[in-house]
């Protein structure tokens, strides 16, 4: 939790100055003590719905223990579900309206599987985009993964994602850029994070649009942004949230479309993440894949128990401090009604002071669609 400026002492400016979290006396004695409601609007696929459902509130249980937190679970029409997924919407997830209609202090969107070279025309691009109307006028802030960030970047600032030759995926080194923003305030200058996709917006264009860049790696690209205002939509890039083992299902379910024929060539290894102990397993074991295939048998089972002691996780404790730094700041700000994104005396061009006097930050308008690059997933 911040502290508290209660007199005229130099470090409290110095302090603030390095990104900490420094309340003034008149924000702080009109701070109201209550719980946060963050939504997670979960838009993955059946296999990953669950899964996705536990990493980012894991990550959201794993802020400071003064706050109590109330995660609503929802999703939007045009994604289809079948079994046991539709069963666990159906039982556990709330109505968007109901979400809509009490109102959130934060916002977390998922990523989600595409279909369709242009997202534009995603059966979900509708809902998504009102969802994020609204809470851009509603929330406090937003964080968006992946999928939900790139359609942002389409929505409100025209951006069109670039359809990379190969898969992104990987464990990758990355730095921060703008150590004063308080979103990145206390973690490693330097920090490893995962990243799994076809697509990527590079740091030039983001800034091209008045968007700020936080955290980028020089293999895989920008990894933390934030919109023009420095808080109000929050965007990633990879994935903090992953499993140790999220990258490994990913490598399996590779596997399983070569053997089906899905994919012409074995998958390659995802880049720094297996250590040599675990490519010594699984160099023969692709061997044994590539022969069983060509005879027309059925492969050996991926060796799993056999890898898992092998994996190292190198990013789960700047995940935590990202998460934490954000709905520490969300708790700074948001109004004591949850229909209110901000309480009285906070700009909202500007929740967190970052930018200079008298420059206000207009709310985005959606852009129009243009033609997107093809894309086959995210």
């Amino acid at each position: 939790m911040p502290l508290v400026a209660h007199n005229e002492l130099p470090t409290f400016a110095r302090l603030a100055g390095e990104g900490q979290e420094v309340l003034g006396r008149e924000r702080a004695v009109h701070q109201d003590i209550r719980e946060l409601h963050v939504g997670l609007l979960n838009m993955m696929p059946d296999a990953a719905l669950q899964a996705t459902e536990r990493q980012f509130m894991r990550l959201v249980g794993a802020c400071n223990r003064i706050a109590q937190f109330y995660v609503h679970p929802f999703t939007i029409p045009g994604i289809e579900r079948a079994g046991a997924a539709r069963e666990h919407v159906a039982r556990h997830y709330e109505p968007v309206e109901k979400v809509m209609e009490e109102g959130l202090d934060a916002l977390i969107i998922t990523g989600a599987n595409v279909t369709e070279p242009d997202i534009t025309r995603e059966v979900f691009w509708k809902p998504l985009t009102a969802i994020m109307d609204w809470a851009l006028a509603s929330v406090a802030s937003t964080m968006m993964s992946c999928l939900s960030s790139h359609s942002a970047f389409k929505h409100y600032y025209g951006i069109d994602r670039n359809h990379l030759e190969e898969k992104q995926w990987g464990v990758y080194s990355h730095r921060v850029t703008v150590p004063g923003h308080p979103l990145v305030s206390g973690i490693n200058t330097r920090f490893d994070t995962c990243h799994s996709r076809f697509n990527d917006v590079p740091a030039w264009q983001l800034e091209e649009a008045g968007l700020q860049v936080l955290v980028e790696s020089d293999e895989a690209g920008v990894l933390l942004a934030v919109g023009p205002d420095r808080f109000r939509q929050v965007f990633l890039q990879g994935h903090p949230e992953y499993d140790v083992e999220s990258l490994l299902k990913e490598y399996k379910r590779e596997i399983g479309r070569f053997v089906r024929g899905e994919r012409e060539h074995y998958p390659p290894f995802p880049q720094h993440y297996f250590r040599a102990e675990a490519e010594a397993v699984l160099g023969p074991y692709k061997e044994a894949v590539q022969a069983a295939v060509a005879h027309g048998r059925e492969p050996p089972p991926l060796p799993e128990a056999e890898v898992m002691p092998l994996l190292d996780n190198t990013w789960a404790d700047t995940g935590k401090a990202i998460f934490n730094n954000w709905l520490g700041l969300v708790y700074q700000v948001t109004n004591q009604d949850r229909g209110k994104p901000f309480m009285p005396g906070v700009d909202p061009n500007d929740p967190l002071g970052l930018r200079a006097p008298c420059s206000p930050v207009p709310v985005p308008a959606p852009r129009q669609p243009r033609a997107a690059p093809p894309a086959t997933s995210t």
